[in-house]
């Protein structure tokens, strides 16, 4: 029997937690490891959870788990589809797959079992129930009350969408991943739904906040206790989303309506009032529409385990190793999930606006240029420029557009046509609300052309949309440091009417 070197306990048993207590123990038997877990080992709240298959490779060298439950009892894809307005648009190069959270949470708890750690479940602890532990891991989530505990040294941060949002199951076999959008007589209504086993789907849907509250959905109550669901907005999205999954039910397990919280944390780590590190979710999230939230926890788990082996006796150089080999690839996620997230918090506008083909090409295009996503989808981009030349006679950068009166040959100009109103966007999302001022101001006063330079890419990209889209005003997107791929992509999905270099 080995000699204890060191006691961990790790608050929270999802997927990031088992997944460390795992890795810790077959790495060095020495490490005891109690994994404390408020519900029933049987419990869980949500259906499914999604894995890109280009994001695998470091959680299979740690350990075959997922691949082999993915093998097992996952649902592989490699397509999405797209559905608004009658059509179906399909892009390929997107492999992934999905499982039910069930049943990857029970392949977890055994592998961890069978690795020597002990796991607790109906056991609320909280930081000072742990005395005695050399290290305390808050994989606890989004809600992590150690990391609340410790605000004040770890400097934690969230940033809440605007977008509403709940979670079912359905009955209904999706092949893929699939994004179903349809309005009703009170605002648009989007879904993610995807396969997670033989006979269930996910089916998350996503609404603006006056659609949600239109529609007469904002009466369940928040405060009630986990478990609940909202079974009025259950009936009201069954009957709209009908003619889309054959009429098949939708499923419940905890389902209420949400806005979806981006958390980031300054220092994921502490030596006071303990030693503590947070995993996964208590650290950082990242929007559900990049399927990244459980492998960001399982690479975490990798990342620390491999900092504690590898500065044995030094616990501060094994906690500062972890983040510094994890943050970078959370940075990453969470800055292009970005867009995304900002993508859903305006897709009733998008639906309005575009053809099928357009709003497809937008969606898909959110965090990736034309160039990459042709060499992913080769086919899918090659009837998006079809479609874009059908109507407007010639490819994206080289139609011709006409602006107060004069004719553009092209998209792509230099310097700015007569007429032109300049509008600088701001260099953090909180400059909006004044930025979306200036531009009222700018249409009022009779802009023929609103250009749009300085700030983020992304705050550019809103305000060059909201010309065109909300105010029927052409607009051009200025910077300098635009390559052509981005200027195609840019006028392809129609967030801007013209760029500037």
């Amino acid at each position: 029997m080995s000699e204890t070197r060191m006691r961990i306990a790790v608050v929270g048993g999802g997927p990031g937690g088992l997944f460390l207590a795992t890795l810790l123990r077959r790495a060095d038997p020495g490490f005891a490891v109690t994994v404390f877990e408020r519900n029933r080992a049987d419990d869980t709240f949500g259906f499914g959870v999604v894995f890109s298959d280009r994001t695998l490779a470091g959680i299979h060298a740690a350990d075959p788990v997922v691949r082999e439950a993915l093998a097992r009892h996952g649902r592989h894809w490699d397509d999405i589809e797209v559905r608004l307005k009658g059509e179906r648009i399909r892009c390929g190069g997107n492999g992934m797959a999905a499982i039910a959270r069930r049943t990857l949470l029970a392949l977890l708890q055994d592998r961890a079992h069978e690795a020597g750690a002990e796991l607790r479940f109906e056991h609320e602890v909280e930081l000072d129930d742990l005395d005695g532990y050399d290290l305390v891991v808050a994989a606890d989530g989004t809600g992590s009350r150690i990391r609340e505990r410790l605000a004040e040294r770890l400097r934690p941060s969230v940033h809440t969408a605007a977008a509403k949002f709940i979670w079912f199951g359905t009955d209904y076999m999706f092949d893929g991943l699939t994004f179903v959008h349809e309005r009703s007589p009170h605002g648009v209504f989007a879904v993610h739904g995807y396969p997670i086993s033989a006979d269930v789907s996910t089916f998350i849907v996503e609404t603006d906040e006056a659609s949600w509250r239109a529609a007469g959905l904002d009466g369940f109550d928040d405060d009630a206790p986990p478990g609940r669901s909202d079974l009025v907005s259950k009936a009201y999205l069954e009957e709209l989303f009908a003619g889309q999954i054959d009429g098949r039910r939708l499923l419940v397990n905890n389902s209420r309506w949400g806005n979806f919280r981006t958390r980031r944390t300054e220092r994921w780590w502490t030596r006071e009032p303990r030693p503590v590190a947070l995993l996964g979710d208590a650290a950082h999230t990242a929007h559900f529409s990049v399927g990244s939230g459980t492998k960001m926890a399982m690479e975490d788990a990798v990342a620390l385990s491999s900092a504690l082996c590898a500065h044995p006796g030094d616990l501060g150089e094994a906690l500062a190793a972890y983040q510094d080999a994890a943050q970078p690839s959370v940075d990453a996620i969470q800055d292009s999930a970005r867009p995304s997230l900002s993508w859903w918090e305006h897709f009733g506008r998008y639906h309005d606006a575009f053809e099928p083909w357009q709003f497809a090409f937008h969606f898909l295009s959110r965090s990736i240029t034309d160039a990459r996503l042709a060499r992913r989808a080769p086919g899918f981009v090659r009837a998006t420029h079809a479609a874009w030349r059908a109507r407007h006679g010639a490819e994206p950068l080289d139609s011709p557009l006409r602006v107060n009166g004069h004719e553009l040959p092209g998209r792509l100009v230099n310097g700015e046509p007569p007429g032109t109103i300049r509008l600088r966007a701001p260099s953090d999302e909180a400059g909006l609300p004044a930025a979306r001022e200036l531009l009222a101001s700018a249409v009022a006063a009779g802009a023929g052309l609103v250009a749009v330079h300085g700030g983020t890419s992304l705050n550019r990209m809103l305000l060059t949309e909201e010309a065109r889209l909300v105010y029927g005003v052409p607009s051009l997107l200025v910077d300098h440091e635009l390559d052509t791929d981005r200027a195609v992509t840019a006028v392809l999905s129609g967030r801007a009417d013209l760029v500037a270099r």
